[in-house]
């Protein structure tokens, strides 16, 4: 089948805005994907442009070619707004195939080794106590790892008169600290507790945090600093035990491989819309597995992103937990009802596994054409001093 038509929807849905991808055979067949690239969608929609012109008239089912195509079409290769739009039109591709074929995604990578996949619940409300509380509430309902979201904590400043967006690192630790020590406490061991600090510390901060905590404190430290030098994450693995989760900023496998062959990741936080979408996910997955490192999917985004990810960790067998935000998601208020009637939801703590063709979505194409793209940004934090920090 050839591929007629390639068309992309900046659209704000709920609080944010999504990029979704559709790819139309020629036959009327068509598929959805999602671009990870957030709050720069506009700069992937112009890669997708240049790819719509290698795209039309393409065998829609050559997807592993495709991809080669894509990658190797221009000579300055990779980069995250390029595999941000490949990402996208690999899961396309792959729903597509599977609704042509009959057949959920998971079939065509492999076939399914599990019936549901299990998430890990997020949390990051201001309040200590209530975020306790929300943790100790999750663990009821049988998520079995947890996660504190430290970007949904509110920014902290010295001084109450301080700007709201001002974010001291050292301050943050000695909040958190306590905070992680009596959420252990009333856990116990049986939950896997980890914390998200979305590298916004400093390699000795960052060391300087993992060694305030008791030992056992944290099964899981996600992206305490930037991932663009992987010599020192080699550091600070040096001076802590605690397991690492990184890669979710990953854009190809040649970025995750430093991290797998020097042991620099316990756990690999592929997205599957920034990572190059199914076709480099299972090579991803393949290359940890033989490092016996599991999956923990990065999974932030919209209905597509959560299907694609379900289908994903169904077809790999290192498979640990793929996100769920319990802020954002519990109930879905981003999650339109009307814009996508058709999509996978939470059955208790996991995701049951889909086994109609394609990714099992669908979307309300007359009411996505009505949405609109708005500019939006991601917080712009600094610190007291008026200098720029990560978010």
């Amino acid at each position: 089948m050839k591929i007629a038509k390639v068309e992309a929807f900046p659209i704000w849905v709920g609080r944010r805005n999504q990029l979704l991808v559709k790819v139309t055979g020629v036959d009327g067949t068509y598929g959805w994907g999602e671009s990870g690239l957030a709050t720069r969608e506009r700069a992937v929609m112009g890669a997708i442009d240049h790819y719509r012109e290698i795209l039309v008239g393409r065998e829609a089912f050559d997807i592993g070619a495709i991809w080669q195509l894509l990658y190797r079409s221009q000579y300055f290769e990779g980069g995250r707004v390029f595999a941000a739009a490949i990402s996208a039109v690999d899961i396309a591709l792959h729903d597509l195939k599977g609704k042509a074929l009959g057949l959920p995604v998971w079939q065509l990578l492999g076939g399914k080794q599990r019936n549901f996949v299990e998430s890990f619940a997020s949390v990051g409300t201001p309040d200590d106590d209530e975020l306790i509380e929300q943790l100790a509430t999750l663990a009821g309902e049988g998520f079995s790892c947890l996660r504190v979201a430290i970007s949904q904590r509110a920014p902290l400043a010295r001084n109450a008169d301080d700007a709201a967006d001002v974010f001291e690192p050292r301050l943050s630790i000695a909040r958190n600290v306590p905070m992680l020590i009596r959420a252990r406490e009333r856990l116990g061991h049986a939950v896997s507790f980890g914390i998200d600090y979305h590298h916004e510390l400093s390699l000795a901060e960052a060391a300087s945090f993992c060694q305030k905590l008791p030992r056992g404190t944290l099964d899981f430290l996600e992206e305490p600093i930037r991932d663009e030098t992987p010599e020192a994450y080699a550091q600070l693995r040096r001076l802590t035990e605690i397991p690492f989760a990184i890669g979710e900023e990953f854009a190809s496998k040649w970025q995750a491989l430093p991290y797998l062959q020097q042991g620099l990741t316990e756990f690999m936080r592929l997205d599957i819309c920034n990572i190059g979408g199914f076709t480099e996910a299972m090579k991803v997955a393949a290359l940890a597995e033989a490092h016996y490192v599991d999956l923990m999917p990065h999974n932030p985004l919209g209905p597509i992103c959560v299907a694609s990810s379900v289908h994903l960790c169904a077809a790999v067998p290192n498979f640990a937990w793929m996100e769920y935000n319990f802020n954002r998601f519990r109930p879905e208020p981003e999650i339109n009802a009307e814009l996508f009637p058709k999509h996978i939801r939470l059955d208790g703590p996991v995701f049951p596994v889909p086994d109609g063709p394609g990714l099992g979505i669908e979307v309300n194409e007359e009411l996505l054409r009505q949405e609109t793209f708005r500019y939006a940004e991601t917080p712009k934090l600094r610190r007291r001093d008026g200098s720029h920090t990560n978010w």
